[in-house]
């Protein structure tokens, strides 16, 4: 039978199954949905594990099958675990998944656990995944949707009894942390965690969750936009140094300048459309630190000086990518120096400063 992987747990409060199956391409659910029944199944005796990884097309079944047709009384219970990480068992693992299946109908002594990559549809009708379906559970791990990420994240927050103020306050908190992690499951599961362990139960605040969730693999990336936004163009030049020396990609680098020059001027036409500063900033996600960089900056940023930010960006994606861009270095590093530093100072000048054209 299927089974939503979001009730799974409610499941194995009344009941265990000899047979499942987890299909999906998002690794943490794919992980907890797999710990969940390995501890079910520790919990009713199950104390042998036994681990097959399906690798290449001569795989030996012939010991799975053995394993799996166990029926020694004697002997503890044992977990089955198959992984096959190619989701293709072939012929002879076609066949044996579906022994396997109908071997497991009858015994007690050993729970199968079968873990797949996510799967196309021809596949999800083939025989011996409707073997599985038929004589198990499949769980499907779905990504979680960008618009289902902020309710997941609270939910995730309430597990370990934090939660953000009720109200637009609280929406707020929960797209700025969505935004943060949005694509990337495991590291919004990890920077939940670190929640944890930084404030205590209760309500958090947005200085709170700002200060935690961009200190994360990508923090430097981060710090390095707003110090260009702050016109702090010594230390630009620091933080790219730095970078290049690390070895941060490129286009990650550019991708960054790119999408605060893009960002800006989205906000600057939906401001000259009418629409007041506040409102524009939500519309484009902008929050915390970088809204109030935004605000700074705006009143300093002509059309004009957009638009050739913008060219300027649009020279440097081709340079990163290999490309070479008529008055532009030809290296890299050396373009996204340029380009940040036309950002930096763009957002330096006083209003007096600038002519316009």
């Amino acid at each position: 039978m299927q089974l939503p992987i979001a009730q799974l747990e409610a499941h194995l409060q009344k009941t265990l199954r000899p047979l499942y199956a987890i299909h999906g391409d998002e690794p943490l659910l794919v992980q907890e949905a797999a710990d969940a029944i390995r501890a079910a199944a520790r919990r009713q005796g199950y104390t042998e594990r036994s681990v097959f990884t399906v690798a290449g097309a001569h795989f030996d079944w012939s010991a799975v099958l053995a394993a799996g047709g166990s029926l020694n009384l004697f002997a503890d219970r044992q977990v089955l675990e198959v992984r096959i990480p190619t989701g293709k068992p072939g012929k002879d693992g076609s066949q044996a998944l579906q022994q396997l299946a109908e071997q497991a109908r009858g015994n007690d002594s050993t729970l199968t656990l079968v873990l797949l990559p996510r799967l196309d549809r021809a596949t999800r009708n083939g025989g011996w995944f409707g073997a599985l379906e038929s004589h198990g559970v499949t769980l499907q791990a779905d990504p979680v949707e960008r618009s289902a990420l902020p309710q997941w994240i609270a939910q995730r927050l309430a597990r370990q009894q934090q939660q953000v103020p009720s109200g637009e306050a609280g929406q707020r908190i929960l797209q700025f942390f969505a935004d943060r992690v949005e694509g990337n499951l495991l590291a919004a599961h990890q920077e939940i965690q670190k929640l944890a362990l930084l404030y205590p139960a209760g309500e958090l605040s947005f200085e709170q969750v700002e200060a935690a969730v961009l200190n994360v693999a990508r923090y430097d990336v981060f710090k390095l936009s707003e110090a260009v936004l702050a016109g702090q163009a010594r230390r630009v030049q620091r933080m790219l140094d730095g970078l290049q020396a690390e070895g941060e990609a490129e286009v990650l680098v550019h991708y960054t300048l790119a999408e605060d020059i893009r960002a800006l001027k989205r906000v600057s036409d939906a401001m000259a459309e009418g629409r007041p500063l506040p409102m524009a900033l939500r519309e484009q996600r902008v929050w915390g630190l970088k809204e109030r960089l935004f605000e700074r900056v705006l009143p300093l940023l002509t059309p004009l000086t957009l638009e050739s930010l913008l060219h300027s960006a649009h020279q440097v994606d081709g340079i990163v990518k290999g490309l070479k861009a008529p008055g532009w270095p030809s290296n890299g590093w050396q373009a996204l120096h340029r380009l940040a530093m036309e950002l930096c100072l763009a957002c330096a000048l006083p209003p007096r400063a600038r002519i316009e054209s």
